[in-house]
């Protein structure tokens, strides 16, 4: 395992991250997390699950974890996401409420905290 391999997945797993949060999630997944075991929910977990993969295999191609590490980040992904929904659900906040900005920073470092230790698992570090 190298440095450079290391580097690369993490930045394959960054760039999957921003793709399924930021561009592919739509209304009917942000909304379907409030509820728990929505669809919309579900399909966007599965979605961070799914697309981790390629970036898994820069550092595997053991098939216990190209299995196991997407179907933990799945079960996590979706936990963190409805968690958050449900926080600002019960405080009320929206986007223009300082404490909105604070979970969704949490929920993101819990994200990236996510990404390390999937790293760290697949690199065998």
């Amino acid at each position: 395992m190298t440095v450079t391999s290391v580097l690369l997945a993490l930045l394959a797993l960054q760039a999957k991250h921003y793709l399924c949060d930021f561009v592919l999630q739509n209304q009917w997944q942000i909304e379907a997390k409030k509820s728990y075991l929505k669809a919309g929910g579900l399909v966007h977990a599965g979605l961070h699950a799914v697309l981790s993969i390629p970036a898994l295999l820069i550092l595997s191609t053991q098939p216990v974890l190209l299995a196991a590490i997407p179907a933990g980040e799945f079960v996590l992904h979706y936990h963190l996401d409805w968690a958050k929904a449900r926080i600002d659900s019960a405080g009320g906040w929206t986007q223009r409420d300082k404490a909105y900005w604070a979970v969704f920073g949490l929920d993101q470092l819990f994200h990236q905290l996510t990404y390390m230790a999937i790293v760290v698992i697949a690199a065998g570090l």
